[in-house]
């Protein structure tokens, strides 16, 4: 008797394969590469009804906790994107009237805010923007100051230690010169960090050199325009060895960065030095420009709130930048 060949539509169906938790370490045009809890890497792409139920945010980004099923070795599909408990996030560039928010890592521990002392020449009012976004994220924010041998310790501090008086703490270092950088590489132990700043700054060279392993391309400054070149061109999640662990993220560098979504009677509690004085306005509205009795603005004058960081809150709120 002659059997007739099975059908594959006809054929039992297999068994699922088990999900796998895992970490999205990057994402470019559609495809995540996902490194599972038991070592494995796997490209992924989303499911279907998942990017329908999640129109409402950015889809997945670096650092999201997900379940991906596999499909073939070291390919899957993501079938869930857990709840992040925190993120960094910026309004994305463009036109004005079409902002939209611009999620960069999520499940982030700390913001590495990483600047030069000299080459290029720190902009403080956009460290301030950082520190912003992380304070109303409520990610907690480390100012790092590299190129510490370009201007010596002393101006260092002349031009960072304000964020010391505020709280945060600073790292005064030199990542091609390899000053400072084993502290700060007990910091990153067990964390999720974000390493984020401008162009220039040397953030690729201080992974590099707490890692030597990620090989990470690294630039030069313009001579013409004494701005950074961009080195970094997508936003990478690195896992750390022992006895470091943890992860990092290097994101390419950002020339402009938009505040997302925070109100304006909020702004204030995102600079710590301003806490203390909040209530203490003869208005409860009181937004610390010119109105009378102005507790934030009494602390300005007295010495308890540098006049930079001021400047800083007064033009973020009035969009002078």
């Amino acid at each position: 008797m002659t059997v007739a060949p099975v059908r594959a539509a006809d054929a039992a169906p297999s068994s699922p394969a088990t999900p796998l938790a895992g970490t999205i370490l990057r994402a470019r045009s559609g495809f995540y590469t996902v490194r599972t809890d038991d070592g494995r890497l796997v490209e992924a792409r989303l499911r279907g009804l998942l990017k329908k139920d999640r129109q409402s945010t950015d889809l997945a980004v670096i650092g999201d906790r997900v379940r991906v099923v596999p499909l073939a070795p070291g390919e899957g599909v993501i079938e869930h994107v857990e709840p992040r408990r925190s993120k960094l996030s910026r309004r994305q560039p463009g036109p004005r009237g079409s902002w939209k928010e611009d999620l960069l890592v999520a499940n982030v521990d700390q913001v590495l805010v990483v600047f030069a002392c000299a080459d290029p020449m720190p902009h403080v009012r956009m460290l301030d923007r950082f520190l912003v976004v992380a304070e109303h994220n409520e990610v907690s924010a480390v100012v790092v100051a590299n190129k510490v041998d370009l201007v010596g310790l002393g101006r260092a501090r002349e031009i960072f230690g304000v964020y010391e008086d505020v709280g945060y703490p600073v790292h005064y270092l030199s990542a091609r010169e390899g000053i400072g950088v084993e502290g700060l590489a007990d910091r990153l132990a067990g964390r999720v960090s974000v390493v984020a700043g401008p162009s220039g700054v040397g953030k690729s060279t201080l992974l590099n050199a707490i890692q030597p392993g990620l090989r990470l391309d690294t630039g030069d400054v313009s001579v013409a325009l004494h701005k950074g070149r961009h080195t970094t061109t997508s936003a990478e999640l690195h896992p750390l060895e022992a006895p470091t662990n943890g992860y990092v993220a290097d994101t390419p560098g950002l020339r402009e960065l938009g505040l997302w979504r925070i109100p304006p009677e909020e702004l204030a509690w995102c600079f710590p030095e301003m806490e203390p004085h909040l209530g203490g306005c003869a208005f409860n509205d009181c937004r610390h420009i010119d109105e009378p009795r102005c507790a934030v603005r009494g602390a300005v004058r007295h010495g308890d709130i540098s006049e930079g960081r001021y400047d800083s809150y007064r033009r973020l709120l009035l969009n002078e930048d």
